[in-house]
């Protein structure tokens, strides 16, 4: 029927005790809980929405104007290559009595300060940091800049034992201080790191960390897992606040 609503459909599987709040956030967007499953680490959550329907006549037109603009600066360029023909040999005999500069161009030299993003040198970085965990502003960034170290203000929003072990566990972080009711950005994790992994520094360095604490997190980006709306860090420095 054509009145027949048209859903599309997501399965997310957040860590355990943070299933309220990832609810929370895509019904934000949207989204409606069709099916709740708790497990060991991790629940399974499925979601659906009615499927926004295309705008076929503003893309026609969208496409019909960028032919005529294709049309037009082709008809520039040639206009402009006639004239630079025109011109050629007077530019040629000018250049002859001119000698070449001694001095090389300069190079671009990029700043030591920039190798490290954070949200004050890097703008997509900082509205990453205010957005939904589940936006898809998670995967362009992660498939963007994969294997780049990024620094931010965070806390440990949550923290569970990895698999069966005691020593070995899976963070889940979210940029601020407000810890297990952090409500913005990206869901960060590191998965499967002891204590030692952190490499803790600062003034007064904790034999033990827990759900809340606040830190200065230095991270090389990995992936972004869309099912989970998780995004994958590997820790290279956690300085205490």
């Amino acid at each position: 029927m054509a009145d027949e609503i048209k859903y599309e459909y997501k399965t997310v599987r957040p860590v355990r005790g943070t299933d309220g709040w990832v609810i929370s956030k895509m019904q934000k967007d949207g989204w409606e809980l069709v099916q709740q499953a708790p497990g060991t680490l991790r629940s399974t959550v499925n979601f659906r929405r009615p499927k926004k329907p295309q705008p076929w006549l503003l893309i026609g037109a969208a496409a019909a104007v960028l032919v005529i603009l294709a049309v037009v600066i082709g008809a520039a360029s040639a206009l402009s290559g006639e004239d630079e023909k025109k011109h050629e040999s007077d530019k040629s005999t000018a250049a002859v009595s001119e000698k070449p500069s001694a001095t090389p161009a300069p190079t671009a030299v990029v700043s030591a300060a920039t190798e490290v993003i954070t949200p004050q040198n890097n703008p997509e970085f900082a509205a990453l940091l205010k957005a939904d965990d589940c936006d898809d502003a998670n995967v362009a960034f992660a498939t963007r800049y994969e294997g780049k170290t990024v620094a931010f203000n965070g806390s440990i929003v949550n923290m569970a034992p990895h698999g069966d072990y005691d020593t070995r566990y899976d963070f889940l972080l979210g940029p601020g201080d407000k810890g297990p009711n952090t409500t913005a950005g990206p869901a960060f994790k590191y998965e499967d790191v002891n204590i030692l992994d952190l490499k803790l520094t600062g003034k007064q360095i904790p034999a033990t960390v827990g759900v809340g604490d606040k830190f200065r997190f230095v991270a090389e980006v990995g992936e972004f897992k869309t099912a989970q709306c998780l995004f994958l860090l590997d820790p290279v420095s956690t300085e205490v606040r």
